[in-house]
């Protein structure tokens, strides 16, 4: 009844045999070998259209880099208050731009709004140099809520980004999962709906460490391979990173496990909606449950061997009892129906 984070669980098979296949003799270092070049073509056709990737290890990483490059420090990122680069990078995106703003805004079910960016805009236009200078925007697919941006959400969104010249950024750490629900082609959520550059996850998808910034208009990367050197997140072995990518990509392996995961999580949460006392905060829509219980049960829970998360959140109007419970391509109809066994006879004493 494992259910903390998609980070503990292994590095899938497949994965793990492409990184031991290329341990075989040697290739050149630094990015200079067939399988990064391969794997780079292979992010192209996967969207559809001409891409410069670079790999990063951690998604942190990731996102801030990305920010970096369009945001100077003097300059202002519209996100949502709960997102992952505002609550849980410590920072990260600021010290990468060297001072930039995060300017949060609320939104239901973890998501900005057309309304809320709108009116957030009006309080920075004109421009002053009494204020932060805003830049760019990003979004997090799947959000921090367990929801997702519809095609229609990000095209809204960028299109008012678009008014007053910002860069889309898009924190993709669950991407995987997003387009898994979504069912729809990676470009149309990311390019073809306005995104400027994405952060792209598999390191909670099977990957042992492996994020790709994703940029949709190379010569928006001028300089940002010096940018990238001195973050210090170039790998020397870069056919390492690449085997990942490779496997992963391989075969829509990345939807099928982001697939799975985001079934266990929709059983668990119908599930719990069922029993009575216990209540699910948002609708499920990846591989994110966010839920209440009835007093001492999620006590009891956890006392039985369950394992989550207590989840707070900024204004959080269910005053500290909301608990995470993230699924993952292991977990197993077993668990899921073991923990709502245990849950509902706990219920009901």
């Amino acid at each position: 009844m494992l259910f903390t984070s998609d980070n503990w669980a292994g590095v899938h098979p497949t994965i793990m045999d492409a990184l031991n296949k290329a341990n075989s003799g040697a290739m050149p270092a630094y990015g200079g070998d067939q399988l990064t070049k391969r794997v780079g073509d292979r992010f192209s056709e996967l969207f559809e259209h001409e891409c410069s990737v670079f790999f990063v290890t951690t998604g942190g990483a990731a996102n801030s880099l990305a920010l970096s490059q369009f945001v100077p420090p003097y300059g202002g990122i519209f996100c949502h208050e709960i997102s992952h680069i505002q609550m849980d990078e410590v920072g990260t995106p600021e010290m990468y731009t060297g001072g930039a703003k995060l300017l949060t805004l609320a939104g239901d079910d973890g998501k900005l709004t057309v309304a809320a960016l709108e009116q957030a805009l009006g309080f920075y236009f004109p421009e002053t140099t009494h204020h932060v200078k805003p830049k760019a925007v990003s979004l997090t697919q799947g959000t921090e809520a367990g929801t997702v941006y519809t095609v229609a959400d990000v095209t809204a969104l960028t299109n008012v980004a678009k008014q007053y010249d910002l860069k889309v950024h898009m924190d993709g750490a669950r991407f995987s999962n997003a387009v898994a629900h979504l069912g729809c082609a990676p470009a149309d959520i990311t390019w073809r709906a306005g995104v400027d550059v994405l952060s792209f996850g598999a390191t909670k998808n099977g990957a042992l460490a492996a994020e790709a910034i994703v940029f949709f208009e190379p010569a928006q990367t001028k300089d940002f391979a010096w940018r990238h050197k001195r973050s210090g997140h170039v790998w020397s072995k870069n056919r390492f990173m690449a085997a990942q990518w490779d496997a992963f990509l391989a075969d829509d392996l990345w939807l099928k496990l982001a697939g799975d995961a985001n079934a266990m999580a929709t059983r668990l949460a119908n599930g719990l909606s069922q029993i009575d006392g216990c209540e699910v905060a948002y609708v499920t829509q990846i591989n994110e449950i966010f839920a209440t219980f009835p007093h001492g049960v999620a006590e009891a829970l956890l006392g039985s061997g369950a394992q989550f998360y207590d989840w707070v959140y900024p204004g959080d109007k269910w005053q500290g009892r909301l608990k995470r419970f993230v699924t993952s391509y292991i977990t197993t109809p077993q668990e899921v129906d073991m923990f709502l066994l245990k849950t509902k006879e706990l219920c009901t004493e």
